[in-house]
């Protein structure tokens, strides 16, 4: 039996009145950005192990493959969630084998480009790998957990403009999603930066 080891390559300011008399309170400059509409608190820690159940001892090649590509789904939500995956059941480990493995997560489809390598040097039963998603996962709480583990303890809590359960998204752009962070005693100013999928979890700026 060929185990797969998980791995990128292997498988195993306001103005005020000072109280002067004759002197006129000087505003805050109005956002002309809408305040958005969902707020975001502070989510749970997610669980040190949530992908149950395990490949078994005597699993094939391609079903060790499918739980990996599930371990990377779940790092690309930051979330927890259902999360299934297949890959061709006759996929073999030979070194140059390419094939199209699909993992789902709430629902939501990826699709991954798969390159089987060679051996790996530490073991003739691991084998060297590539996966790249050919699309992203943003999901409501995994942009939760990363504004407040990017703000530790600063923010009150985040408003986005309606981020889903669980989305497709391009990698490594813009999204149409958007948030801005609320400072612990402030109000919300309007103005809000783009949410941006990547294979290791949603990214801000």
């Amino acid at each position: 039996m060929t185990v797969v080891v998980v791995s990128a390559v292997c498988l195993l300011a306001t103005g005020c009145s000072d109280g002067s008399p004759g002197k006129s309170d000087k505003a805050k400059p109005k956002s002309t950005h809408t305040v958005l509409p969902q707020r975001l608190d502070k989510p749970a820690p997610m669980p040190e192990e949530t992908l149950q159940p395990s490949p078994a001892a005597d699993a094939s090649f391609s079903e060790n493959l499918a739980y990996e590509l599930r371990r990377k789904t779940q790092a690309m939500a930051s979330a927890t969630g259902k999360i299934t995956a297949e890959c061709p059941k006759d996929l073999g480990s030979k070194s140059g084998t390419q094939a199209t493995c699909t993992t789902t997560f709430e629902g939501v489809k990826v699709e991954w480009d798969v390159s089987i390598g060679g051996k790996s040097s530490f073991s003739n039963n691991l084998v060297e790998y590539k996966a790249a998603p050919r699309q992203g996962i943003l999901t409501r709480d995994g942009v939760a957990r990363l504004l407040h583990g990017n703000y530790r303890g600063s923010i009150d809590y985040a408003l986005c403009n309606d981020i889903p359960k669980a989305v497709i998204a391009p990698l490594g752009v813009q999204s149409k999603y958007r948030c801005e962070v609320v400072d612990k005693g402030e109000k919300p100013s309007g103005f809000a930066q783009p949410v941006r999928a990547t294979d290791s979890g949603p990214r801000y700026y």
